[in-house]
């Protein structure tokens, strides 16, 4: 009962309230002072509600499609958008407003009558200036009154999601990561004590005889051959890069510091992934692990400022990625080293670790401070110089 009350109390707009409290106040007052002017502007003020009310009667029954080309696009880029919305019920439907929310803005279009199983197409545009998630929806159709005294609100469709991914470095190869055991992704390096086996070769002085392949040299002398075989094998290693962004504000100069190690960090991830690596991401509450690059981008898009610092997150990744042979640790210049040589010591020592220290417009440069190599960065496009003598 109490929740049927509230939801027809809901219909009446702010400007419904106003009148409906004007047209009460000026009949008490009329009543004490006879004047009749005060009678009019009563009796107009709760008239007007009473005309409008017949306009909620019915049904609003559609079917509401949002369409967004492409889902996921670079900051800077466009997305093109649109909202179908189709008449579902046997009837011809009356005009009405759609709301569609597309990030911080309202989007009003006027539907107009139509016929049963008719549809009206509206289209849009986003235009994406950084990093981050737009939500669009949800649709929302409102019934009512051509003055706004009135209004019944319908929900149509679910929130849809623009993601959009910060500007990416091409970077060159990181190389195979650190030996960490015997499983992982093969390399092209050729070995003689692994467990990925490539081909027989000939014995040569000084083989381990552990490695000679009885059987096959056993066949190989009944055919003629003198020589021993022995087994060959590639080179395996565990690669897993993890990247670590700092989310405390405190850490960064402004905003700006940030998007650039989100663009390190999603341009490191997309060259780990394309290099075969796992590649995990943290940054505060948002994390990802994998080696599927959109998932990877996807966090980079979902991260915001918040407080667990770099090394809360540092102690997240570790559980994450306790395999982690290669590590990027990013933060801003008003952090300082010692919140980098703390998170660094969440991991294993065998874990090649870089700092990516973000200060926009300082000269790039590499140092090395208690084992840990320091990249200072003043903008993503001197990463890749960096990187190539780091890695």
């Amino acid at each position: 009962m109490l929740t049927r009350a509230r939801a027809a109390l809901g219909v009446v707009r702010p400007l419904g309230w106003l009148l409906l409290g004007l047209g009460v106040l000026a009949l008490a007052v009329a009543s004490q002072t006879r004047w009749r002017e005060l009678v009019v502007l009563g009796a107009a003020c709760l008239l007007l509600p009473a005309f409008c009310l017949p306009f909620l009667l019915g049904r609003t029954r559609v079917r509401v499609a949002i369409v967004l080309e492409p889902s996921r696009v670079v900051a800077g880029s466009s997305v093109s958008g649109g909202v179908d919305v189709t008449n579902t019920s046997t009837r011809r439907m009356l005009p009405t407003l759609l709301e569609l929310p597309v990030g911080a803005a309202v989007h009003r279009y006027g539907v107009p009558a139509l016929a049963a199983g008719a549809t009206s197409e509206e289209s849009f545009t986003i235009r994406t200036e950084r990093r981050g998630v737009i939500e669009v929806g949800p649709a929302v159709t409102r019934r009512g009154d051509a003055v706004g005294v009135f209004s019944r609100d319908s929900v149509w469709a679910e929130v849809q999601e623009v993601l959009v991914r910060p500007p990416l470095v091409p970077l060159d190869a990181m190389g195979a990561g650190l030996l960490r055991d015997l499983e992982g992704v093969e390399t092209d390096a050729i070995s003689q004590s692994d467990l990925a086996f490539h081909a027989l070769r000939e014995y040569v002085a000084g083989d381990d005889l552990r490695h000679v392949h009885w059987r096959s040299s056993a066949k190989a002398m009944g055919a003629g051959q003198q020589q021993l075989l022995v087994r060959q094998y590639l080179d395996t290693r565990r690669s897993h890069a993890t990247v670590v962004v700092d989310d405390d504000l405190a850490s960064w100069a402004d905003d700006d510091e940030l998007e650039i190690a989100m663009s390190v960090a999603a341009s490191v991830l997309v060259r780990a992934i394309t290099d075969e690596f796992e590649a995990t991401f943290v940054c505060g509450p948002t994390a990802s692990s994998g080696v599927d690059g959109n998932l990877a981008l996807d966090a980079v898009c979902r991260a915001a400022p918040g407080t667990v610092g770099l090394v809360g997150a540092a102690r997240r990744a570790v559980d994450l990625a306790p395999d982690t042979s290669l590590l990027f640790l990013l933060t801003g210049a008003a952090a300082g080293l010692d919140p980098l040589l703390r998170a660094a010591a969440v991991f294993p020592p065998e874990v090649r670790r870089l700092a990516l220290l973000v200060e926009r417009g300082v000269k790039p440069g590499v140092t090395e401070v208690s084992g840990l190599s320091v990249l200072r960065l003043g903008d993503k496009d001197d990463l890749p110089g960096l990187l190539r003598w780091s890695v």
